[in-house]
This record gives C-alpha cells, sequence and structure tokens, in this order.
C-alpha cells in the first residue's frame, strides 16, 4: 500500500512539473512544426507524468524504505520527545514565516533566503523543544503531567519492555495464558496484534473439526481475557504489508515496540532469540513450578504403559511429567513405589527416571 501511495505521489509530481516547465522549454528550444501541440500544457504534463512514473521502478523501494524507518523512529521515540519536539518545529517554523514577511520585499534576498531561514529556524526549534522537554514539562498543569509521565515511564529501569506483553497464536489456544493473568503474576499490557486475530479467525472457519475447535477456543480465551481478568489488553491493528509469516511480524513488532513475545512455541522462542527480542515462554513457566524431585527420592505411582526400552514401563505424575521405570513393565496397571535414580531437562519437559522400590530392596 506505501509502495502505490508513494508512486502516486511522483505521479503527480511529474504531472505538475510537466504542466508548468514543459511547455516553456518546447518554446525555448522551438522544434518546427512539433511545437504546436507538444507546448500545450496538458500534454506537457503528460510527459512530465510519464518520465517521473517510469523512474519510480527505480526510486520508489529506496523512498518506502526510508519511510518506513522512519516510522520505526517515531513508534520507538518517548511520546513527551516527539510532543515538545514538534512543539519547538511549530514555533521555529512560525518565526520563520514572521522574519521572511519583510526579507520578501528585498529582491536579492527574497528568493533563496527566506527558504534558509525557514529550514534553520525550524531545525533549531526541534532541538531547542527535544532537549528542552524537561524544563517545559514544569509549565504543564501537574493533572495532566502525571498522565504523560505515566505513559513515558511505563520502561523499567533498563528500559526494557514498556510493559508490553505481545501475545502470539500459540499460548492463546493454548488457554493457561488466561489462568497466568488471573493469579497475577503476569504484569503490564497485553497486546494482541491484528494478524494474530485474524490468523485465529481463520483457524476458527477452517473446515477440519480440530483446527476450528482450537481457533474458537482461542477467541474464548481472548474474551474472557479482555471481559473477565484484571488486566489490561490492548488491540494493534497496524500491520507488516512486506512481511507475510505471523511469527515474523510479532518480531518485528516487538523490535518496535520494546515488548516481550509471550509464547509456547519453542521455534518462535529461538528466532526471539536469536533476533535480541525478549521471550516468555509459558512452558518454561511450567517446568520452572514444577516440583523438584532428587535422586533418591522415593514416589507412589502407577505404571500405566510400556517403555521404549525392554521391561520398562512409563508412569506421569499430576503436572504431566513422565517417569520412566526400569523393570516396570510387569506392573502395567498397578501402583508401585518406585525410587528415583536420575532427572534429565529436556527443551520438552522434565522426564524422571526410578526403579521399583522392591528391586532395590532385593539388590
Amino acid at each position: 500500500m506505501l509502495k502505490r501511495i508513494v508512486q502516486l505521489f511522483i505521479l503527480i509530481i511529474g504531472g505538475t512539473a510537466g504542466f508548468i516547465f514543459i511547455p516553456d522549454l518546447i518554446s525555448l528550444l522551438n522544434i518546427g512544426g512539433a511545437t504546436n501541440w507538444l507546448s500545450n500544457p496538458y500534454t506537457g504534463g503528460f510527459i512530465g507524468a510519464i518520465i517521473l512514473f517510469i523512474s519510480t521502478f527505480w526510486v520508489t523501494d529506496y523512498i518506502t524504505d526510508l519511510i518506513r524507518k522512519f516510522e520505526e523512529t517515531l513508534v520507538k521515540a518517548p511520546v513527551t520527545d516527539l510532543l515538545f519536539g514538534t512543539m519547538g518545529l511549530i514555533l521555529g517554523l512560525l518565526v520563520a514565516f514572521l522574519i521572511s514577511i519583510p526579507l520578501n520585499s528585498i529582491e536579492f534576498l527574497g528568493t533563496v533566503f527566506p527558504l534558509i531561514v525557514t529550514f534553520l529556524l525550524g531545525y533549531l526549534g526541534f532541538q531547542v523543544g527535544f532537549k528542552k522537554r524537561d524544563e517545559l514539562s514544569n509549565f504543564i498543569p501537574t493533572s495532566s503531567r502525571a498522565v504523560k509521565k505515566k505513559e513515558v515511564e511505563a520502561p523499567d529501569s533498563e528500559g526494557k519492555g514498556a510493559g508490553l506483553k505481545i501475545l502470539d497464536t500459540s499460548v492463546i489456544i493454548d488457554g493457561r495464558i488466561a489462568d497466568i493473568c488471573q493469579t497475577g503474576f503476569l504484569e503490564g499490557t497485553l497486546v494482541i496484534p491484528e494478524f494474530v486475530l485474524e490468523e485465529l479467525q481463520h483457524i476458527a472457519d477452517s473446515s477440519d473439526v480440530l483446527k476450528r475447535n482450537r481457533g474458537r477456543r482461542g477467541l474464548d480465551i481472548l474474551n474472557k481475557i479482555q471481559k473477565e481478568l484484571p488486566v489490561d489488553v490492548e488491540i494493534y491493528d497496524g500491520d507488516f504489508e512486506e512481511i507475510h509469516e505471523v511469527d515474523s511480524k510479532l518480531v518485528k513488532l516487538a523490535k518496535i515496540v520494546d515488548g516481550y513475545v509471550v509464547t509456547n512455541d519453542f521455534n518462535l522462542n529461538k528466532v526471539c532469540d536469536l533476533q535480541g527480542v525478549a521471550v516468555l515462554n509459558i512452558n518454561d513457566l511450567a517446568n520452572a513450578v514444577k516440583p523438584v524431585v532428587l535422586p533418591g527420592e522415593e514416589m507412589h505411582v502407577q505404571v500405566i504403559k510400556d517403555g521404549k526400552e525392554q521391561n520398562q514401563g512409563v508412569a506421569y505424575l499430576d503436572d504431566g511429567t513422565m517417569i520412566v521405570v526400569e523393570g516396570g513393565r510387569e506392573y502395567i496397571g498397578k501402583n508401585v513405589e518406585v525410587i528415583v535414580t536420575s532427572v534429565l531437562q529436556t527443551s520438552a519437559g522434565r522426564m524422571i527416571f526410578a526403579k521399583p522400590k522392591t528391586l532395590e530392596k532385593a539388590l
């Protein structure tokens, strides 16, 4: 969309320049019989528009990149910096306009000097407003200043996070985020991007029953978080049209707002680490709050099924932690006392290895 706007803008500039200058240029060059129709302003406008439109194939991408970088810089800047910088710019341009009025009457200064004054005073006004923002803020009434201060000081002392937690699709569908919010352990504002909502809606409208149920569950979880839980929820309606993958858009958004990505997607977690984006992984939290089990401890478990190796049995704790019981195949379907031999922490969770207590006594 931005690229089309830039092309249209260049097309209008080309048409305007051609309408004004090309007829005079044709008359100056005195191009024989062709001058009759080439000197027409509308023909000149058409020629100018075509010439600059052709140039857009080389220039547009460069201009759009500059605009996007400028946009990211503005988004990252604190509100007070933009506010006072803009006020200083407006004041500088106003002073430049007042100074330019008498200068216009001077023939040798009236053309170029007002442009120089406008640029110089506009720049100085912005710099003064930006660098003196703390002093200027003292002139703002206390009540309104308190509101602005709250918005600006949202980041922590290290400048990280701005209190924004950006939810991805997987963590919404998972549902545990609602329970975490209800306990009060997750602080700050939850940000739900519009493109995540669109992906959830697409999943909820799927012809596959399982996907449809997962999508609807995710929408129900969002509705619960927004209406029933004591947390701030904001919908980010921006988009990154040049990026197609939702995960890449999340990383881009987190970089712009300097926030955290909340997920339980292992691959997205790794991408965020590589990109230098802070991540809150629900699975890591779940693993962190599981009870610590040490070798030598005794446990009472029920062996559910065979293990991968010979004579192994598999049991589970209430939190889903897998227990591999050596020699536990003969105890399938039974409750048995086991002794922990080792604990293995993997990316998928915690795995406990144990052996029956009766076997330990026999040894």
